[in-house]
């Protein structure tokens, strides 16, 4: 391989993949804390895994990786019970909760730390926050021949394989209980009808975020975990609705992450000349920056979408308004009314925006300052009247209101498409209610279809 070739295998290459499976399995599993409401878990867990290490060093004498591990990991499964316990016998939020459990255990690994023997141990809290990505190099044959070959993949860091396997479990995990976890993340009550119990399948969900999370602690640090829980599977949620494209997107969204993260943190700094930055803290930045833009540019859920929905509700409130009070003073005898006489009985609520969007329409016609409902307007307007007289009598006949607090209740309701069951002839003021189109179509076909009487 050319040196170029070599240099990104022995320099970049390992760290990359690292943050890459590190991002996608805590990105899989993150979607299920997502939807239960659970993401703060992750914090804990990386928070609380503080005294099974420090006990793991007591125990064994020394910072071999398996010990540390195993007491990362059973700190971190009992983290995930506490949780449990504190919010049941406490009957507090999953929030407080897992503030409360990860409080205290990390209070207790500090403390273990000043009291014993392990106070004297290198505990870099840069390492902790940011992991050691830039401490995995690789010294793999330059030769084709002789790289491609299982002798040199197993002189691969332990980090790499660890978390490529964890990868794959998450994968593995996910697949085989798709079912159980989409149903048991919904519904639990659902799920133990259907024959599985949700809080196993809960445990068993905590266990393996437990065992990602301390898989990827070393490595990536605690800030890269908190941010690939949390990050792609919000992104993911902001785009779409259903389950399993939210897990497609969030695996998407988590490989962006690792891959432009550590180009931003060293290649791009490069390019003008400028230092690198941490790897792992630029992964978790550029995952704030996906979710940022999620929230923004969502089709669906996004900022901008909701303001011109917004937008678009408003106006279409201003018009029916307009064509309400147009069509109850024609009622009354008036034909026409001013701009200023429709702004007193709407009490100046956009009433510009309202007869502009009219015109606009064809719904009225304008005669200097005065303003007629047209054909087209005369049958909008008889439907929103409609809505609102229905859903007046509705709430006085099902929800026992009394007729004189129901007009603004049902001023709010009228703009709803959907309207309530039931053909009353007049709302609770005694005032007819206007028939659509459909309405007299039946009565037609009734008339029509009614035998005629025969002559004597």
């Amino acid at each position: 391989m050319s040196d170029a070739i070599y240099s990104f295998v022995r320099v970049d290459m390992l760290p990359l993949l690292t943050a890459t499976f590190a991002a996608v399995t805590c990105g899989l599993l993150g979607n299920f804390l997502v939807l239960r409401r659970l993401s703060l878990m992750g914090d804990a867990i990386s928070h609380a895994v503080l005294p099974g290490l420090v006990i793991a060093f007591l125990v064994s004498g020394f910072r071999n990786p398996l010990p540390m591990f195993l007491g990362a990991a059973i700190a971190g499964i009992a983290t995930v019970v506490l949780v449990e316990v504190v919010q049941k016998l406490g009957r507090v939020e999953p929030g407080a909760a897992m503030g409360v459990v990860f409080s205290i255990l990390f209070a207790l690994g500090v403390l273990l730390i000043e009291q014993a023997s392990a106070r004297h141990v290198d505990l870099d809290a840069d390492c902790v926050l940011h992991g050691q990505l830039e401490t995995l190099f690789w010294f793999p044959p330059q030769d084709w021949g002789e790289f491609i070959s299982w002798s040199t993949f197993l002189t691969l860091p332990r980090q790499v394989t660890t978390l490529a396997g964890m990868m794959i479990a998450s994968f593995m995990f996910i697949s085989i209980f798709y079912k159980e976890l989409r149903i048991a993340a919904f519904d639990p009550e659902l799920a133990t009808t259907q024959g599985f119990h949700a809080g196993l399948m809960h445990y068993l969900l905590m266990i393996i975020v437990a065992a990602a999370t301390v898989a990827s602690f070393e490595a990536v640090g605690s800030i890269l975990v908190i941010a690939m829980l949390i990050g792609p599977a919000a992104t993911a949620r902001m785009l779409t609705g259903s389950l399993l494209w939210q897990i497609i997107i969030s695996v998407m969204v988590a490989i962006i992450c690792g891959s432009f993260g550590y180009a931003s943190a060293t290649a791009i700094p490069a390019v003008f000349g400028l230092d690198s930055v941490n790897a792992a803290g630029m992964m978790a930045v550029v995952a704030g920056v996906t979710l940022t833009l999620a929230i923004i540019f969502s089709p669906q859920f996004g900022m901008i979408t909701k303001t011109l929905r917004w937008r678009k509700l408003s106006m279409q409130i201003a018009l029916d308004d307009l064509l309400g009070a147009l069509y109850r003073l024609a009622e009354s005898g008036a034909e026409s009314a001013s701009i200023t006489q429709l702004a007193t009985i709407l009490q100046g609520r956009e009433i510009a925006k309202g007869t502009s969007q009219a015109l606009r329409r064809g719904l009225v016609s304008r005669f200097g300052d005065m303003l007629k409902l047209t054909t087209s307007g005369h049958k909008a307007a008889a439907t929103i009247v409609r809505r609102h007289r229905l859903w007046e009598s509705y709430l006085v006949d099902r929800a026992e209101m009394l007729p004189t607090e129901v007009h603004d209740q049902a001023e709010q309701l009228e703009h709803v498409a959907l309207q309530p069951p039931g053909e009353p002839v007049t709302d609770p003021h005694g005032r007819p209610i206007p028939r659509d189109r459909e309405d007299r179509e039946r009565a037609n076909q009734t008339e029509t279809k009614r035998p005629k009487k025969n002559k004597p």
